[in-house]
C-alpha cells in the first residue's frame, strides 16, 4: 500500500517524495543497470582480464578511443584554433620545420614582427624546443592540419600509460590505469585542446618509467633503448625537466648497485641507451647553433636574456614595458611567486609557491582518485613503490625553483601519478571487513564515480543545449575545450580569408593593452597570405607598405569589443 501511495501522483508537488515522473523513470533505469552491473559482474571482470593481457589490441584501442572521443565533439566544438602565445610559438616552430629548416633568417623589419615567445635576432625563431614542434609538424605534413599531431600524441599518451603500467602492475589494473588515462588527459583535457604540448613529454615518462622494471627484470636491449628513447624525447620537449628524469635512473637501480654482478650486467646496457638518446642531444645541439648561434645556449636562454621574464617585455616599436606572460599566466604568476615583501627567507618563499601549486596537481587525476591515494601510502614501505613517491617529488620541488608553474611542466611524471593511484586501488580492492570483500566494491565505487564525472561532463558537451552548457562549464575542473570566439580573433581571420588576395593587417593595441598578443606570423612571413604586424604610427608604417605593394592594408584594433577591422586608406585619410 505504501509504494501505492508513493505512485499516486507524477506531479513533484504531490508526490510524498517529491518526484516527478522522469524522476521515477530515472530511478527505474538506475535499478536496472545495477542489477545488470551485479548479474554481469563476474563475466565482465572476465572480459576484462582476457582483453588486458592482449597488449596489442589494448594499446590500439586506448591510442584510438581519445582520439574517437574529440573527433565526436567536433560539430559542436570544432577543431582547438591556436588561442594564446605559447600555441602561436609552437605552431612558427612546427612551421619552420616544414619548410626543412631549424630557423628561419632575420626579417630587415623585424621590428613590426616582436611578439611574444619568438626571437627576431639573430634568427627569426621561437624560443621553444622542438619535440612538441615535430609532432605537430608530423601530424600536418601527413593529416593537413596541425591539431592532428596533438592528437596523436594523446592517443600514443594514453596507449604508453597502459604499456608502462604493465611494467609495475597486473594486466587488468594496467588497464585500468589506461582507461583513467584517456578520461583524464582525453578529449577534454588542456593537452588535448592546446598547441603547447603536455603529451609528448608525458609519453617519454612512460617509455622511461616503463623500461626501468623490465630492465631490471630482463635486461634486454630493447629495453635500454627505449629508455634512452625516453630520455632523449623528454631533452627535446622539455630540457630543464629531463635533468630530473635522468637522475631517476640511478635512483631506481641504487638497490642493484650494491650487487657487481647486476651493476655489471646494468652497464652492458649503457651503450644501447646511450646510442638511442644521441640523435635528441645531436639535434638540441643543431637547434641551439642555428637559432641562437651558439651549440650550447638554448633560444630560451636568448629570449630571456633579450627580454627578460618574468620582470618586462619590450619592443622596438612599443616601448612601453609588457609582461611576456598571457592574462591567465600573470595571475598565477602573481599568485605563485610569493615574492612579498616581508619575506626575505628562500626557504619561506619556496615552501608558499608550493603551497600556492597544489590546485595545479588536481589536473592529474579525478578527485575520486584522491583517496585511492590514502592507500598508496602504505605500499612506500617498499622500495619501488617508494622510488614513484620520491620522483614526483623529485619533479615536483624541482620545477618549484621556477617562479611560475602548469602541469605539463611535470608531465614526465603524470604516469607515475596514475600509477600511484592504480597501486592505492588495487591494495583497496584486498581490505576484507569481517570476510567480506569491501574494499574490492569501494574499489569499484571509486571507478564508478571517475567514469560518472568523465560521462557527465563529456556528455554536458556533446550535448546542443547551450543554456545549461553555460551554466556549468564555470564549474568543470580544468576545463580547456574551446567555447565560442572571446577574443573575437577567429571571426577576424575568417573575414581575412574571405578576402582576395594577400592581405596586411596592421594591429594597434589601446594604451593599457597588456597580454593579448595578436601579432603572429609563420615561418615565410613574406610568402604568408596574412601578415600581422604592429601598428608603429604612419610614416614608419609606409616601410611595410612599399615593401608589400600588393596587399590590401587594414587596421585592426583588438581592444574594442568586439575588434574593429578597418581598411588602412580609411584610417590614414582621416
Amino acid at each position: 500500500m505504501y509504494i501505492l501511495h508513493l505512485l499516486r501522483s507524477f506531479v513533484p508537488s504531490a508526490n510524498p517524495m517529491g518526484f516527478g515522473a522522469a524522476d521515477f523513470v530515472e530511478l527505474a533505469i538506475a535499478a536496472l543497470l545495477i542489477g545488470a552491473a551485479v548479474a554481469a559482474r563476474s563475466q565482465f571482470a572476465a572480459t576484462l582480464e582476457k582483453l588486458s593481457r592482449k597488449t596489442g589490441w589494448c594499446m590500439l584501442i586506448l591510442a584510438l578511443l581519445p582520439i574517437a572521443l574529440r573527433l565526436a565533439l567536433v560539430p559542436r566544438f570544432p577543431i582547438p584554433e591556436p588561442a594564446v602565445s605559447d600555441d602561436f610559438s609552437y605552431i612558427l616552430a612546427a612551421d619552420t620545420l616544414r619548410h626543412l629548416r631549424l630557423a628561419n633568417p632575420p626579417h630587415p623589419f623585424s621590428a613590426f614582427f616582436e611578439t611574444f615567445f619568438v626571437i627576431q635576432q639573430p634568427t627569426y625563431s621561437s624560443i621553444f624546443p622542438l619535440g612538441q614542434a615535430i609532432v605537430i609538424a608530423a601530424g600536418w605534413t601527413i593529416f593537413g592540419h596541425p591539431w592532428a599531431g596533438v592528437a596523436i600524441s594523446v592517443g600514443a599518451l594514453c596507449a604508453l600509460t597502459y604499456w608502462m603500467l604493465l611494467g609495475w602492475t597486473t594486466a587488468r589494473w594496467a588497464l585500468v590505469g589506461g582507461v583513467l588515462a584517456v578520461l583524464q588527459f582525453g578529449p577534454l583535457s588542456q593537452w588535448m585542446n592546446s598547441y603547447w604540448g603536455g603529451a609528448v613529454s608525458a609519453c617519454a615518462g612512460c617509455l622511461v618509467f616503463g623500461s626501468l622494471p623490465r630492465i631490471r627484470e630482463r635486461g634486454a636491449v630493447r629495453d635500454a633503448a627505449l629508455l634512452g628513447l625516453g630520455l632523449g624525447m623528454q631533452l627535446a620537449t622539455r630540457p630543464f625537466e629531463s635533468l630530473f628524469l635522468a637522475a631517476a635512473v640511478p635512483l631506481f637501480f641504487l638497490p642493484d648497485l650494491r650487487s657487481r654482478e647486476k651493476f655489471r650486467r646494468l652497464a652492458k646496457l649503457a651503450l644501447p641507451a646511450a646510442l638511442a638518446l644521441s640523435p635528441a642531444m645531436l639535434l638540441t645541439l643543431l637547434h641551439n647553433h642555428a637559432v641562437t648561434g651558439s651549440w650550447t645556449t638554448l633560444p630560451y636562454e636568448t629570449s630571456r636574456y633579450q627580454y627578460g621574464v618574468p620582470t618586462t617585455f619590450t619592443t622596438q616599436a612599443n616601448p612601453t614595458p609588457h609582461r611576456e606572460l598571457t592574462a591567465e599566466q600573470e595571475l598565477d604568476y602573481r599568485a605563485q611567486s610569493a615574492v612579498h615583501g616581508e619575506e626575505t627567507d628562500t626557504w619561506a618563499r619556496f615552501w608558499t609557491r608550493w603551497a600556492g601549486r597544489l590546485r595545479f596537481y588536481r589536473f592529474f587525476l579525478p578527485a575520486p582518485l584522491y583517496l585511492a591515494l590514502l592507500f598508496f601510502v602504505p605500499l612506500a614501505r617498499e622500495y619501488r613503490h617508494f622510488f614513484a613517491l620520491a620522483v614526483a617529488v623529485l619533479f615536483s620541488a624541482g620545477t618549484n625553483f621556477y617562479p611560475y608553474f602548469y602541469p605539463h611542466y611535470i608531465a614526465a611524471a603524470a604516469c607515475l601519478i596514475l600509477l600511484m593511484a592504480v597501486a592505492g586501488l588495487r591494495r583497496l580492492s584486498q581490505v576484507r571487513i569481517r570476510g567480506f570483500h569491501s574494499g574490492a566494491d569501494a574499489a569499484r565505487l571509486l571507478l564508478a564515480l571517475c567514469g560518472a564525472n568523465f560521462l557527465f561532463w563529456y556528455g554536458l558537451h556533446f550535448s546542443r543545449d547551450e543554456g545549461l552548457l553555460n551554466a556549468m562549464t564555470p564549474y568543470e575542473t580544468w576545463d580547456a575545450i574551446n567555447h565560442g570566439d572571446p577574443q573575437g580573433r577567429i571571426a577576424i581571420a575568417r573575414r581575412l580569408s574571405s578576402e582576395p588576395g594577400p592581405q596586411l593587417v596592421f594591429v594597434r593595441y589601446a594604451p593599457r593593452h597588456t597580454f593579448d598578443e595578436w601579432v603572429h606570423n609563420g615561418a615565410d612571413i613574406d610568402g604568408s597570405r596574412v601578415v600581422w604586424a604592429r601598428d608603429q604610427g604612419p610614416s614608419e608604417n609606409q616601410k611595410l607598405l612599399r615593401l608589400y605593394p600588393q596587399r590590401k592594408a587594414w587596421l585592426i584594433e583588438p581592444d574594442q569589443r568586439p575588434p574593429a577591422l578597418t581598411p588602412y586608406a580609411d584610417v590614414v585619410s582621416r
